[in-house]
């Protein structure tokens, strides 16, 4: 009979490898990814389809960065063969419903949070993406359909499909949710400016971010739910950030 020790170091040594596990597939994403886009963009500038520095190129690479993101997902879910872990529910009224809901919930946690924080006087770094769209605000438009479509749903698919697919097995579906989402939160360190302190409560506000997706996931038990609600939410605040940029607000 397995002693509780035991059952409890068996239990250490599988979550540190779903842990592991967890944290190859995003690695293997952002590999492919950065094996694509510099040798592509490269290949486009190079042959005169698009001009270095342009709108159309900043485009074109966030489109390339994803569709390594969907090779990476799927190379690293067919050599580990677990493709099971996926929830791929049929998507119902209820879920639409959800998802409607929850991209409420993220934007009121978003603007709620940025109050609180100028409230407190904390600043939280700005993404790149942000930055972009206020130098030239018509990328603010070019960025929604890419979300809807790209950013969205492909995210979704690695951090809530495959991460939190990956640690539900030896976590448990609530500590999964929130280890999934605070790796959501820390990949967004590298792609906001600012000191450590600002680029801090910019993954914090993430990860919160992620648990609400983790959440709204399992309550559905369809990728499409959080990859529809993060695309919506996104274009959403492209949307505001466009209008402001214009001065239609």
């Amino acid at each position: 009979m397995e002693s509780i020790t035991e059952g409890g170091r068996r239990g250490a040594v599988d979550r540190l490898a779903s842990l592991g596990q967890a944290v190859l597939a995003v690695f293997a994403a952002f590999l492919v990814a950065s094996a694509v886009v510099p040798p592509v963009s490269a290949w486009l500038v190079g042959s005169g389809v698009l001009a270095q520095g342009s709108l159309a190129l900043d485009v074109v690479r966030t489109v390339l960065q994803f569709v390594g993101f969907v090779v990476a997902i799927l190379g690293f879910l067919a050599i580990t063969d677990t493709w099971h872990l996926l929830h791929t529910r049929r998507v119902t009224g209820r879920t639409l419903v959800l998802a409607g809901g929850a991209v409420v919930a993220l934007l009121v946690a978003q603007f709620g949070a940025g109050f609180l924080l100028q409230a407190l006087g904390v600043s939280f770094g700005e993404n790149q993406v942000i930055t972009r769209g206020r130098e030239a605000p018509v990328y603010f438009l070019y960025m929604i359909p890419v979300s809807l479509l790209l950013v969205g749903p492909i995210e979704e698919l690695l951090f809530r499909g495959v991460v939190q697919g990956v640690l539900r097995r030896s976590f448990g579906v609530r500590a999964g949710i929130v280890v999934a989402s605070a790796l959501f939160g820390l990949v967004h360190w590298v792609a906001v400016s600012g000191g450590p302190a600002e680029k801090f409560a910019y993954v914090a506000i993430a990860a919160a971010l992620g648990i609400v997706l983790g959440v709204l996931y399992e309550r559905t038990e369809t990728i499409v739910a959080p990859g529809l609600a993060h695309g919506v939410y996104n274009s959403v605040l492209f949307a505001i950030q466009y209008a402001g940029a214009t001065g239609a607000v």
